[in-house]
């Protein structure tokens, strides 16, 4: 998955948790009692990550793991309708996502991970499915993995040498 480098730091970023799980190591005297918080932050215009974060309270986990999110943002290309610029599946272990482009007043069609995400992009028009692993973390870095993957029509024309009508035609 490849990830541009984004500052945060200039991006109003609003943050959701998708899962929240207690997770727990076996030691000597007993098991070690942690959670694990997956969070998704995002924009809502075109900027996206989510994070992982563990630590043995609730809301310690809930700040590493969007910590980890602000630093793996992703960007997405979007088209007129505020839809995706072509249809594509994203892929993470066992977890395939697949992501239709929609025409508008379609609305968001999607699975709970996958909604998240693409709320927080500012996407509001796409058509998604779950396919394989509905595994919430897999699911969700499926869906990023997806949307870090799309061209922008001007993007695929520069690389081919051709005019953007040509690309869309």
């Amino acid at each position: 998955m490849k990830h541009t480098i984004i500052d945060a730091s200039q991006l109003e970023l609003t943050d959701k948790v998708v899962v929240i799980k207690r997770v727990s190591k076996t030691v000597k005297g007993g098991r070690n009692m942690r959670f694990t918080a997956l969070v998704v932050v995002g924009d809502g215009n075109g900027h996206v990550g989510a994070g992982l974060g563990k630590a043995v309270e609730i809301p310690e986990a809930i700040r590493k793991g969007k910590e980890d999110a602000m630093k793996h943002l992703v960007n997405v290309p979007m088209d007129e309708n505020n839809s995706i610029t072509h249809d594509f599946i994203g892929k993470y272990g066992s977890a395939n996502v697949l992501l239709k482009r929609a025409p508008e007043g379609t609305g968001i069609i999607a699975g709970g991970p996958a909604r998240i995400v693409c709320e927080l992009a500012g996407i509001k028009n796409i058509r998604t499915k779950s396919l394989g692993s509905n595994n919430k973390q897999n699911v969700v870095l499926a869906t990023i993995s997806g949307l870090c993957q799309l061209k922008a029509p001007e993007e695929v024309a520069r690389n081919r040498g051709k005019s953007i009508a040509e690309i869309l035609a």
